[in-house]
């Protein structure tokens, strides 16, 4: 699997916070709707979308908008298939791809 610098930050960003990873290792065994993760991990629904917003981003978990029987909407979530072999070379080559985001600087500080 080949990733470019800027997709490789976003994965160890995604992955940096505790949380985030709970949620990987809750999602390692099977696919779970929101309610039931978010009881799993004890955070609430709307912390636990902001996590999975960036893990979904990171390309690290996808989501699918159910029907239940009684006809409920239901948030399912899962981890996609994923591998990271991290070696010296992995970053080297992937540094070389990185590019910069947008220059946020004002005009006085470029001056």
């Amino acid at each position: 699997m080949s990733i470019n610098g800027n997709e490789l930050l976003q994965v160890f960003e995604a992955l940096a916070n505790p949380h985030r990873l709970r949620i990987v290792a809750a999602l390692r065994e099977q696919r779970k709707y929101v309610s039931e993760l978010a009881r799993e991990v004890g955070m609430s629904r709307p912390l636990l979308y902001l996590h999975l917003q960036r893990l979904e981003a990171a390309g690290l978990v996808t989501g699918n908008l159910e029907l239940s029987d009684s006809g409920k909407a239901m948030k399912f979530y899962e981890l996609a298939d994923f591998e990271f072999h991290v070696t010296s070379e992995t970053v080297a080559e992937a540094a070389k791809t990185l590019q910069e985001p947008p220059s946020s600087k004002t005009n006085e500080e470029e001056e």
